[in-house]
């Protein structure tokens, strides 16, 4: 893949991701809070953007979301290779939605 195949990537991710999260927030904003990691006032923005805004933020050369997954517990829950297994994994990944729940907090 070369870089303009990578730049047109990110800009269809970041245009797929804003028009999820618009929908998500439209839908049902304290939700979209929670299942995006975003503050409210970010969402009272995101939801009220015209189609040409989305467009142009979208168009931009770099990622507008991030990973929520930032720690290495996380992502061995999420991946099952803990090498001191807590449980199955179905507990995992609760035990991980928990922790990732928990940081929604941090955000407002």
């Amino acid at each position: 893949m070369n870089d303009e195949q990578l730049l047109a990537e990110i800009r269809e991710a970041n245009l797929t991701y804003l028009m999820l999260a618009q929908t998500l927030i439209r839908k049902d904003k304290a939700e979209a809070v929670f299942r995006l990691g975003l503050s409210e006032e970010a969402c009272d923005i995101l939801g009220t953007l015209s189609a040409a805004q989305v467009l142009k933020i979208a168009s931009r050369n770099t990622m507008l979301c991030s990973f929520r997954v930032d720690d290495e517990l996380v992502w061995n829950l999420l991946t099952n290779h803990s090498s001191n297994k807590i449980g199955n994994e179905a507990t995992n990944t609760l035990h991980a939605n928990i922790l990732m729940a928990s940081r929604v907090s941090e955000v407002l």
